[in-house]
């Protein structure tokens, strides 16, 4: 299952959605349908585990300061998305 990347306007990774709320579920419980409820683990628990990986912590970039246009950000992102599978 492919799981979402938050980016912010440099193209940082900043979160990584771990989670979706069962909209079934709340509404069941609270008789309300939620939209667009994500829970993501934060990108510094990321890197540290990233770190702490041989393979990938070759791979580590430093964080982009520069001014790009947005699809340059988002080409970079998508270029960069991996799998990580954890046993």
């Amino acid at each position: 299952m492919t799981r979402p990347t938050n980016v912010a306007e440099h193209g940082n990774v900043v979160g990584v959605v771990s989670a979706k709320l069962n909209a079934a579920a709340a509404l069941a419980a609270s008789g309300a349908l939620p939209e667009n409820v994500n829970y993501a683990v934060k990108s510094s628990f990321l890197l540290s585990f990233l770190e702490s990986v041989p393979d990938a912590s070759d791979k580590l970039k430093a964080p982009n300061t520069a001014d790009e246009k947005f699809t340059d950000v988002v080409k970079s992102a998508q270029e960069a998305a991996v799998l990580v599978l954890v046993y």
